[in-house]
């Protein structure tokens, strides 16, 4: 865990504490009839949506559509609602370092589903010509025996999500027995389709002229490149709190991507593109979207976007890039 991110979160946590026993909130949520979940972020966020369809249970996401997953520190409503939820979705990585503070100073015990708890987990790497972070830069020769960083993007795998969407259907049926049939039913028919996904991205794979891909952005993709069997070049580790690369960085891309023709560079959502831009004008390829689902844009939200649909869009994108 770095300190540098640790530090704010703890301010936050102590300023919330202070507030929250001034609330002091004992009554239920808002009453829907059914089950409170609130979910850190999106992924888990829809996979509760999609296991709890045409139930009463109330679905909620903290961080909100176009914000800065990066950035995010949970305000005393948030803690509250934490507080009041049956159960508290969240991913279990450097971004949710604030939680176990949180989940410590309630005033009740709350049911949490971790999901990273759920998968075989990768420590984040740093590849030919990746840009490491100014920290990791001065503490490379630092005595080894720190905390590992691990890859929190665990649901970019579609093999992951199925391993999480089951293991929260069989936490939501044990905190919720009445519509367990409901859940089960419900969680049959999206691991099916989720099997689906990940059947078509093999396709793609299968049969592509080439295996690697590049990101010239931030890279949270290290599960869904293990899964298949892909290599990669990156500007950043995917937690990294960078967003401008030094001229190295971008070199080596606009290198790689020539050497081996590469006719696609990838930037991931919410991104400016800048740097995808500067590597596809110096190379010939064209820049396309990876959504890796860490959070969606406003729009997306509204107009109903899903792990799936988004999902699906980077088959699409997959099958421009490998061939």
């Amino acid at each position: 865990m770095k300190l540098k991110r640790f530090i704010p979160f703890l301010a936050a946590i102590l300023l919330s504490f202070t507030l929250l026993a001034a609330c002091a909130p004992s009554a239920a949520p808002e009453a829907s009839g059914g089950i409170s979940i609130v979910s850190s972020v999106f992924p888990s966020y829809d996979f509760a949506r999609q296991i709890t369809a045409g139930t009463n249970a109330d679905v909620s996401l903290l961080l909100q559509p176009g914000e800065e997953v990066h950035s995010f520190d949970p305000t005393s409503q948030d803690i509250i609602r934490i507080q009041n939820a049956d159960l508290f979705l969240y991913v279990g990585g450097e971004n949710d370092t604030w939680v176990d503070g949180v989940i410590s100073g309630l005033d009740k015990s709350v049911n949490t589903f971790r999901m990273m708890d759920y998968v075989t987990l990768y420590e984040e790497e740093l590849v030919e010509g990746m840009q490491p972070e100014a920290e990791e830069e001065a503490s490379a020769t630092e005595a080894t025996g720190e905390e590992k960083e691990w890859d929190e993007h665990v649901w970019t795998a579609p093999v992951n999500a199925i391993s999480i969407v089951k293991a929260m259907a069989a936490e939501l049926i044990s905190l919720d027995p009445a519509n367990a049939k409901t859940y089960q039913a419900n969680t049959d028919a999206y691991v099916a389709k989720l099997e689906s996904l990940d059947q078509s991205f093999r396709d793609v794979v299968n049969t592509a002229a080439r295996k690697t891909v590049v990101f010239a952005d931030r890279f949270p993709a290290r599960y869904f490149v293990e899964e298949f069997g892909l290599s990669y070049y990156a500007a950043f580790p995917g937690c990294s709190a960078d967003t401008e690369a030094s001229a190295a960085t971008v070199t080596s891309l606009i290198d790689n991507v020539k050497a081996e023709k590469i006719p696609v560079v990838f930037y991931i959502e919410m991104s400016t593109q800048q740097m995808a831009n500067t590597v596809a004008e110096a190379t010939g390829a064209k820049t396309m979207l990876f959504h890796t689902c860490h959070n969606v844009t406003k729009a997306e939200f509204e107009s109903g976007a899903t792990y799936l649909s988004l999902m699906e869009n980077n088959v699409l994108a997959l099958k421009a890039a490998l061939n």
